[in-house]
């Protein structure tokens, strides 16, 4: 859902601060000026806790091991100076830092160790295979050869294994070609792949050595004479490997070692809180953070606090986070209105966007005067802060700017409409409303009862509906069915059931539609109310049969409700013309009393003071009429519909200061 209908409140992590009693105040200190834990009650370390410390700490000694392998691989003497201040990070990056530069420097290592195997072994083959080539330059396929017949291999054994192999495999080899080589025997044996098994069970018995020969189509003496070059050439590439780790590990020195210290101080600082589960010299402190304040907690608090351990987790299904909304700076303030109704539950939908439209869209409707709008405005501005305890406090300062926004609406709409003080201007100055109207037909839909009744019933017919949409995205999400198929009913009888209807008892088509067209909406409307009907059993059981009749009339009743823009509209305009009048009757009457100048100065002052209270008095009546229907409209015939609440409120723990403070005997 789109943050500009309804939003989502700010995802929350269980923090979990587990620290030495000596280091409480400090941690306490800390968090408190962090400011964004709202704690919980805690409860008493188990095991879990102690084991959660238990695996930390074997994390930190598994990387600590892997920097000293790091380290292991400088050859060279090295003093390294550290610098005096460092930004810390946390634990989990610089163990990940770790991570990284390890399978660096362990790949690099493995590649030297994989081509020193290769020179061994390369080595090791030339030297048997020189002392083969006096007897028979064969082909290297043919010394490992393995067909469906026979199968050929080069074993290297001593002297003793060698008499031993020949005795008890002499039955089994077509060819056994042999040459002394110092205090060993290098065998060249030719056998029947059917005695494959006898034969190299007999070789691993004695112990004896079979040469992988490689499988390229040379003679052994070519062999020979290009494997100095092969050996050579890893050689060569051995070395380029070790100058390579040395000039990245001189690159990297510092950082490598400030890790490890880094490391090791914290083992330490595990170590010790390890024992002081054992001992319960340990105190927990438990609570919720904003997730994307989470590391700056965790750093704040391990850079501050010596020994502490902290614990950040997802919340449990069944678990309930207080709700820290997140809305738009525009919106905000509208907040204050949705909690007057009910804080939204953690993870469901914050309707504080929708909300702050339509509130201060009714409220600008009904009030619908400029100058009633700019003295509203003033009046929070200078007026609000004296008829409360602490004008300094967040929910004044958003219920501020709720009378701002709201006012503003108004104010738009007294412009559009031409509207100052009802018709004060017209009926003091003889200016047509319609002449300073910014709008022409708005201002002849505000000023016409019958149109303003139908404009409020056509505003009520939308935002009604908006409330049934987000009801049935609701039961989509959550899997009620029978939410979503008396939804779907409800569309469908609004649909075809209101054309029908103005037409069947009003003669009114609402539709450039033919009489015929109009006579097969009956079908659908049918459906709708079957759906209507089933969503009613579906949702209610037996009860269900009875209350579908009320979603229609109360489909109705909540749409009629929206009359009230037009009613609080209407009386705010002619309230303010019935005291223009009375006024107006009062000055001609004063000045036809007493005549000349006198009777005119009696007559103007009398007409001042008259509008001056009377208006006052409209302004704000019309003003907590317009604030007391916008919360109706907003709270029973919209928000009821779709949104429950019931969530916690987000409340930190940080220092909290007034910043006006009243004391003394007579505060």
């Amino acid at each position: 859902m789109l943050p500009v209908v309804v939003s989502s409140s700010e995802p929350m992590v269980g923090v979990r601060v587990i620290v030495v009693k000596d280091s409480l105040e400090q941690t306490l200190r800390t968090l408190q000026k962090v400011g964004v834990l709202h704690v919980e009650e805690a409860k008493e370390l188990d095991p879990v806790d102690k084991a959660a410390i238990e695996s930390e700490r074997n994390r930190v000694r598994e990387s600590l091991s892997s920097i000293n392998d790091v380290l292991s691989y400088v050859t060279e003497r090295e003093e390294v100076l550290l610098p005096e201040e460092v930004s810390l990070k946390s634990p989990d990056d610089i163990m990940a830092e770790v991570s990284i530069l390890h399978d660096r420097f362990t790949n690099l290592y493995q590649k030297t160790i994989s081509l020193q195997e290769e020179i061994r072994s390369l080595e090791e083959l030339g030297r048997y295979l020189r002392f083969l080539v006096q007897q028979a330059d064969l082909r290297l396929r043919d010394l490992n050869y393995y067909g469906d017949y026979l199968f050929t291999r080069v074993l290297v054994l001593s002297g003793e294994a060698y008499q031993l192999f020949r005795e008890k495999a002499g039955e089994y080899l077509l060819q056994d070609t042999a040459v002394a080589a110092e205090d060993e025997v290098i065998d060249y044996v030719i056998a029947r792949v059917k005695d494959q098994r006898v034969v190299e069970g007999l070789v691993e018995d004695l112990g004896a050595i079979t040469l992988k020969i490689p499988d390229e189509d040379l003679t052994l003496r070519s062999f020979l004479e290009e494997i100095a070059d092969s050996i050579g050439s890893r050689k060569d590439q051995l070395a380029e490997l070790h100058e390579e780790i040395q000039r990245r590990l001189k690159d990297n020195l510092e950082q490598i070692v400030f890790l490890r210290e880094v490391l090791a101080a914290e083992n330490d600082r595990m170590s010790v809180l390890e024992q002081a589960c054992e001992a319960k010299y340990v105190t927990l402190i438990e609570g919720w953070v904003p997730e994307s304040d989470v590391e700056m907690v965790t750093s704040e608090v391990r850079e501050t606090v010596g020994y502490v351990f902290i614990d950040a987790r997802k919340p449990e299904p069944l678990e309930e986070p207080p709700t820290k909304m997140r809305n738009p700076s525009g919106v905000r303030p509208f907040e204050v209105i949705v909690n007057l109704f009910s804080r939204p539950k953690y993870g469901q939908w914050d309707p504080t966007p929708i909300v702050a439209y339509s509130f201060a869209f009714f409220f600008g409707l009904m009030l619908n005067d400029v100058v009633y709008a700019v003295g509203l405005i003033l009046a929070a501005r200078f007026l609000l802060n004296k008829l409360v305890d602490d004008p300094d406090s967040e929910g004044v300062r958003l219920f501020k700017r709720v009378l701002y926004t709201s006012g503003g609406v108004a104010l738009v709409f007294g412009l559009l409409s031409g509207t100052y003080l009802g018709d004060f201007l017209y009926k003091f100055f003889g200016i047509q409303l319609e002449t300073i109207a910014l709008v022409g037909q708005v201002q002849q839909q505000l000023v016409n009862p019958i149109s303003f009744i139908v404009l409020s019933l056509l505003i009520g017919l939308v935002h009604v509906n908006i409330a049934h949409v987000l009801a049935l995205i609701r039961g989509v999400k959550e899997g009620d069915k029978g939410m979503v198929v008396g939804k779907i009913g409800l569309f469908i009888l609004q649909i075809f059931g209101i054309p029908y209807i103005f037409r069947a008892l009003l003669h009114i088509d609402l539709l450039p539609l033919s009489p015929q067209t109009y006579s097969m909406f009956a079908y659908p409307l049918i459906g709708g109310l079957v759906l209507l009907i089933l969503a009613g059993f579906m949702m209610r059981g037996g009860l269900g049969g009875i209350f579908w009749i009320f979603d229609l009339t109360g489909l109705l009743g909540d749409v009629m409700s929206y009359s009230r823009l037009a009613g609080v509209g209407l009386a705010t305009f002619y309230l303010a013309s019935s005291f223009n009048l009375l006024a107006d009757w009062f000055s001609s009457t004063l000045a036809n009393v007493i005549p000349g100048i006198v009777g005119v100065i009696l007559a103007s002052i009398v007409v001042i003071v008259m509008l001056l209270v009377t208006h006052l008095f409209n302004m704000a009546l019309s003003s907590l009429a317009a604030f007391i229907h916008s919360l109706r409209l907003c709270f029973v015939e919209f928000l009821l519909k779709f949104y429950e609440g019931g969530g916690r409120e987000y409340a930190p723990f940080r220092p909290k200061f007034r910043r006006r403070v009243v004391v003394g005997a007579k505060s």
